[in-house]
């Protein structure tokens, strides 16, 4: 079985979030358990497993994502990661849809190679800053945010871009403030050098320290935003030690993300279910 490794939302190797990608045949999903014990073995923030579904339906191909810990409802890199194998091995083209956890996403390829998921809009809902938080993080926080079940995180806005880029928190007490993960972001110093905000994301209770980039979160962070900029289209950079810039076009419930991604390993995988 092909397996690739395919780090998303970056132009370059070696940056952005790595995703392994497993297309699979058309006869449905293995058992979970298998799907877990391979994404353990991968061990990158996420694993996307695929198979064809049959023509006529409302989606071309079923995704699902796990973690090396859990299987998730909803990931941006994976899937970013997922539709740039089936363009570059000539599986498909233009959009293609894919049925999910959270329903029908789909990603659209562009000329330039670009790949822009359409996922639905994080519902954000205004919070006591939890005492918890400020204590796991280390630092004030300015507010917070639920982001709704299918994406289950806690959104902190901090001081400043330098305050999120300096963050060392508490990964055991982040663990315990009961989300996914907490996303913890801030406006951009300087907007010209190509980005509005900032953002990082730990989530130690899916197995995740830290992810890299978060396609997910920027279901929540481009209305977050764009309500305080006053732009439906911005761009943010997730300042992890990888890096990488999300484009986010905001349209109601929906959000596009938009991003590129390189494919560095093509494998075999020889432990099939």
């Amino acid at each position: 079985m092909r397996i690739r490794i395919v780090d998303a939302f970056t132009d370059r190797p070696f940056a952005g979030n790595p995703a392994g990608v497993l297309l699979l045949d058309s006869g449905g999903f293995p058992d979970d358990a298998w799907l877990q014990r391979v994404a353990a073995e991968v061990n990158l923030p996420e694993t996307a497993f695929a198979h064809p579904l049959p023509q006529g339906g409302e989606a071309d191909w079923a995704l699902r994502w796990c973690t090396p810990a859990t299987e998730v409802n909803l990931c941006g890199h994976a899937t970013l990661a997922t539709a740039h194998v089936l363009h570059t091995a000539g599986i498909a083209s233009g959009t293609v849809r894919f049925a999910t956890r959270s329903g029908v996403l789909t990603a659209t390829a562009a000329d330039d190679g670009s790949i822009t998921l359409d996922f639905p809009t994080a519902p954000l809902t205004a919070l006591d800053v939890p005492d918890s938080a400020v204590a796991a993080l280390g630092t004030d926080v300015l507010s917070a945010h639920d982001t709704g079940p299918n994406v289950g995180d806690l959104l902190v806005e901090l001081a400043d871009e330098k305050t999120v880029r300096a963050l060392a928190p508490d990964l055991a007490a982040v663990a315990r403030l009961g989300h996914r993960g907490v996303i913890a972001t801030a406006r951009a110093e300087d907007p010209t050098r190509g980005y509005d905000f900032v953002s990082r994301f730990f989530a130690p209770a899916v197995g995740i320290d830290e992810d890299p980039v978060t396609g997910s979160a920027h279901t929540a962070l481009a209305p977050f935003w764009s309500e305080r900029l006053g732009r439906d289209e911005l761009t943010g950079l997730q300042a992890s030690a990888r890096t990488g810039l999300v484009r986010t076009a905001l349209r109601g419930d929906r959000t596009l993300l938009t991003g590129t991604a390189v494919t560095v390993i093509d494998g075999e995988l020889h432990a099939i279910a």
